[in-house]
């Protein structure tokens, strides 16, 4: 099966003393990935890149078998199969409602669907209910919780997720761990990073090192 994404001698500079090297890189489709390095090793770089956010130096990025384009027009439409959730996510002001509903009425999907998949996302993320509370009342796990939430209610193809466990507590891990896992069962890709070594093999991930920078 080709992969989703594959990268061949990317490096991406960023200020005068880092570099991201990535010689060669596949992610199989449906399949949790987990990036592990230390703080500036690196995963934050390489999970903007593979969000289309930046656009690496030098070397060659795939989806689904075709190199990437920046200057094609299709670009938009491939950004739509892909999500980043950051680990410190930015929500709108308003409620819980209005931040899931944005990008859905971007696509033109209809209110009463709006309705159907945002209290069906909140329920897989354990906040059932919470489509009305205003964001500026939220916990910090439970704006992680919105974040999350706000992407899959996109349905995306690839989920890219930065430090989503740093947040939460001990008894929410293993509730985000399972979902993930479900996801992946239900055919979404999901690339994350983590500070947590034995993170990948809980969710029986592909493990992926960054060392200073290099994979």
């Amino acid at each position: 099966m080709e992969p989703v994404y594959s990268l061949i001698n990317i490096e991406h500079s960023v200020g005068e003393n880092f570099c991201l090297k990535v010689p060669q890189l596949d992610f199989a489709r449906s399949k949790i990935h987990v990036i592990s390095g230390s703080n500036g090793a690196g995963k934050s770089t390489l999970l903007k890149i593979l969000a289309l956010l930046l656009q690496p130096q030098h070397g060659s990025l795939s989806f689904s078998g075709r190199p990437i384009d920046p200057s094609s027009r299709k670009q938009q439409s491939l950004r739509r199969k892909i999500t980043l959730v950051e680990q410190a996510p930015y929500l709108f002001s308003g409620s819980v409602f209005s931040n899931l509903a944005l990008g859905l009425k971007i696509r033109q999907v209809s209110r009463a669907e709006q309705e159907q998949r945002i209290s069906a996302t909140l329920s897989q993320v354990g906040l059932a209910g919470f489509a009305q509370r205003q964001v500026k009342g939220l916990s910090g796990g439970e704006v992680q919780r919105v974040a999350l939430a706000r992407a899959l209610v996109l349905n995306p193809e690839v989920l890219l997720l930065d430090e989503p466990t740093a947040n939460i507590d001990h008894d929410s891990l293993a509730g985000l761990e399972q979902l993930l896992c479900v996801l992946v069962k239900t055919g979404t890709t999901i690339i994350m990073s983590s500070h947590d070594p034995d993170q990948a093999e809980r969710l029986h991930g592909n493990f992926i090192l960054i060392e200073n920078g290099v994979v």
